[in-house]
């Protein structure tokens, strides 16, 4: 049996991904010196209401032993696991870590999504169709690359503080952010495992619609899934949610909070604009 496996950067809890078909190691935040497992212990409107000024959070990945256990669950079983980017969380090295110490480890195969949260939500949706439609393995694999490669995700936030502390910006964009004054619009690298500036907006609309103009010249139409997901930022999600339901207006949006671990480094208010061909 093909069993799918990920990570809460899908936005599933555990018990909500069980229902869905699929296993999820939950990343860990810790914040006024307890650690929650998020999605699990701990919801992004709580997360969110803890944070102040003495009391910023840092995040964690699952240990390679918390993965083994789950592996360890479904012995015989050939397991895929798509991972959060690697680079933005060590998340992935964990994976692939307790996939080298798990017996059967020849089983089970990880695959690095270079993506977060919409799109990597759909690769596992996508995977799991798949593998209840009776698709192998090779096959699953195969087509989760080539949608890997049509993904693509901005972020705007709203104090650009988090990112910096996060560490997962490139140097030059940690330098710069520190003087930007209006609404920065991030990318991922090409490798995805960094932040980098894709350019500078007046405000929260001007950046969604620079994000915007750059999935239409990507072809995004009704083949597609547009995301839009916030750390508590309703306001300017409905606002890109207009703006892509006038030029997007086949196109599914889904609109879903940011996990805790993406708040974490994000920061509370910011807003991610993601898409990926379906």
């Amino acid at each position: 049996m093909i069993r799918i496996f990920a990570d809460s950067s899908t936005l599933y809890s555990p018990g909500e991904a069980r229902q869905a078909g699929f296993t999820v190691a939950p990343l860990s935040v810790t914040i006024r010196n307890k650690t929650y497992r998020e999605f699990d212990e701990i919801l992004p409107e709580e997360f969110i209401s803890l944070i102040d000024a003495d009391h910023l959070p840092t995040s964690s990945q699952p240990s390679p032993g918390d993965v083994l256990e789950l592996y360890e669950q479904y012995p015989g079983d050939t397991i895929i696991n798509i991972a959060m980017a690697d680079g933005l969380s060590g998340t992935y090295a964990s994976a692939a870590a307790a996939a080298g110490m798990c017996e059967g480890g020849q089983d089970i195969t990880v695959l690095n999504s270079r993506t977060l949260c919409g799109p990597h939500r759909y690769l596992v949706e996508n995977a799991v169709r798949m593998a209840q439609a009776g698709a192998g393995a090779a096959e699953i694999l195969q087509r989760t690359k080539e949608l890997i490669e049509t993904s693509k995700s901005f972020l705007i936030p709203s104090d650009f503080g988090y990112l910096r502390r996060g560490g997962r910006l490139s140097p030059l964009v940690s330098y710069v952010g520190a003087a930007v004054r209006f609404a920065p619009l991030m990318t991922q690298t090409p490798d995805g495992t960094r932040l980098t500036l894709a350019g500078v907006k007046r405000n929260f609309l001007h950046a969604a619609e620079a994000a915007a103009h750059t999935f239409q010249a990507m072809g995004v139409n009704a083949d597609w899934r547009l995301y839009i997901t916030h750390a508590g930022a309703p306001k300017f999600a409905g606002q890109a949610r207009r703006l892509f339901g006038a030029l997007f207006p086949q196109t599914p949006v889904e609109i879903l909070p940011l996990s805790p671990v993406f708040i974490t480094h994000g920061g509370p208010g910011c807003v991610a604009l993601q898409a990926i061909h379906a």
